[in-house]
């Protein structure tokens, strides 16, 4: 059996609930008594909480993780990942969403700092000196999916420009060319990542842009469901369209059922992320498969390797991304 706070108190000579004051700092202690505390504690290797460990590492175990959302399978997978590591390397979480907003992103910093020994950001609509310029002085920060515009940014990311050029080229060669493109939000990173691939796919190949096929999406299935009823409007209509991420891609298969539209027969579709419900789509969807879950264990890993070394050198990883080619393409 290991050590219990039973024990501290024997060994200091206090009550047990001054043993838990002088851990949790909730009321005021004698010096003396803290001391003796302390030192039991420190003798002992009595480690029950957070606060056992701040008071012998001054550090708290835990790391900060701020998210732009915690909804949706993406998310879910990410988080599955983060957990694992954690787990692993013996740290506790702190969660919190930024909802885009940069007071967010600041309010949920605020309520973190001291909290955690370091934070996990994704920030996509922001670049990485806009957060540090938010965050904590002197908090180690680990950027993901985030606009990396520093020299030596702390980050991890995978390849969306990489993975979406694949994809329209994959498109090109079943014989399409035109080819609607549903984007994410306009001003995050890895949206303007994914457009950026398939612009210059078709540039590639001499296929003439057509702006008329590009619209605004908000990575959710309402606008891919809105958008595929303006593309199916048009008087030239596209036969084939990409969504930016798998939520808008099961907007627009819907929409596509719902005009009668058969895939991948009359208009082949195709989406970004690869979640698990991408398999299960009606018919299922074709998808650039992204490492999620692996993004997350990696992107704590390299948190926790900088807390335990304050000289590692910055560096920006990037996670190879593949096509899962389905029935809709």
């Amino acid at each position: 059996m290991g050590v219990t706070i039973r024990d501290v108190a024997k060994q200091a000579d206090v009550s047990i609930s001054t043993v838990s004051r002088v851990l949790n700092d909730t009321c005021p202690v004698h010096s003396e008594k803290r001391v003796r505390v302390e030192r039991a504690v420190a003798e002992l290797g009595y480690t029950p909480n957070p606060a056992a460990r701040s008071l012998l590492t001054r550090e708290t175990g835990g790391i900060g993780i701020i998210l732009p959302f915690v909804s949706g399978e993406f998310f879910s997978e990410f988080l599955n990942g983060v957990d694992e590591a954690a787990q692993e390397e013996d740290y506790f979480l702190l969660i919190s969403t930024s909802h885009h907003s940069s007071d967010d992103l600041k309010k949920a910093m605020r309520g973190m700092y001291k909290r955690v020994d370091g934070l996990l950001v994704m920030a996509p609509q922001m670049s990485t000196a806009e957060v540090r310029d938010l965050a904590p002085a002197g908090i180690p920060l680990v950027f993901v999916n985030t606009r990396f515009v520093e020299e030596n940014p702390e980050g991890i990311t995978f390849d969306n420009y990489g993975g979406m050029y694949a994809m329209t080229t994959h498109l090109v060669s079943k014989g399409h060319r035109r080819i609607g493109f549903i984007t994410g939000p306009k001003d995050a990173y890895d949206a303007q990542e994914r457009l950026r691939g398939y612009r210059k796919a078709l540039q590639d190949v001499g296929i003439a842009e057509d702006e008329e096929l590009i619209l605004n999406g908000e990575y959710d299935q309402k606008t891919g469901f809105e958008r595929t009823k303006t593309l199916l409007a048009l008087e030239q209509r596209p036969t084939a369209i990409m969504a930016s991420n798998d939520d808008s891609a099961i907007g627009v298969l819907s929409a596509l059922r719902e005009q009668g539209v058969a895939i991948p027969e009359e208009m082949a579709v195709t989406g970004f992320d690869d979640v698990p419900s991408a398999r299960y789509a009606s018919p299922p969807l074709s998808s650039v498969h992204v490492p999620v879950r692996e993004l997350g264990s990696a992107a704590i890993r390299l948190l926790t390797e900088r807390l335990k070394n304050d000289r590692l050198d910055s560096t920006l990883r990037t996670l190879p991304v593949a096509l899962n080619l389905r029935q809709t393409s």
